[in-house]
């Protein structure tokens, strides 16, 4: 999970409402850690732990449940939560922004380990999926594979980290600067 996208939730729910409608928006995984079971480094759970506190301190408002670090054993893997992500769009697009701000409150809020298929499947539940469905696809072979596809995107475009924008203007790709505090900056750039 990427703490600064968590940060950027509430100026990009901003940005959301302004954009023209002719402009689409199409969100992409980058995949940050892939699957794995053993225990985060104690040098990884630090160095998160104090993006944490940097966020707070330059982005006002933003929270985080510091609790996850004692009542979880934490895990450098995120591709589950991507896949679940990819699984819940399929049942419906509305799902994916649904099971995306569930993952982010079930971990930085309520202090829940989103690398647990648990904590996934009773996300899904409470967002209204089919679960056995969900369960399946997150599983699949056809999800991993999209994952996988979005991940090598994310690498042929003009970023250097998440969140990231890109505007596609006539094919080309033009990298959108991010203010995490100033929406109309982002806005800007995108309709000039």
């Amino acid at each position: 999970m990427c703490s600064w996208c968590w940060a950027f939730k509430s100026t990009w729910h901003k940005v959301l409402k302004e954009l023209p409608s002719h402009i689409n928006v199409y969100y992409l995984l980058g995949g940050l850690a892939p699957d794995n079971d053993l225990p985060m480094p104690l040098d990884t759970q630090k160095y998160i732990q104090d993006n944490w506190l940097k966020i707070q301190k330059n982005i006002p408002g933003t929270e985080f449940n510091y609790d996850f670090w004692t009542l979880n054993e934490p895990k450098r893997s995120t591709y589950l939560s991507c896949r679940a992500v990819i699984a819940a769009k399929k049942q419906h697009p509305d799902f994916e922004a649904l099971m995306t701000e569930g993952i982010q409150k079930a971990y930085y809020l309520n202090a829940l380990n989103p690398s647990n298929e648990d904590t996934l499947i009773n996300i899904a539940q409470d967002i209204g999926l089919n679960e056995d469905l969900f369960k399946e696809d997150l599983k699949s072979s056809e999800v991993n594979d999209l994952l996988l596809d979005q991940i090598h995107t994310t690498k042929t475009m003009p970023i250097s980290g998440f969140p990231s924008l890109v505007l596609v203007k006539e094919s080309n790709l033009e990298r959108i600067n991010i203010d995490y505090l100033n929406s109309n900056y982002i806005i800007n750039q995108i309709i000039t």
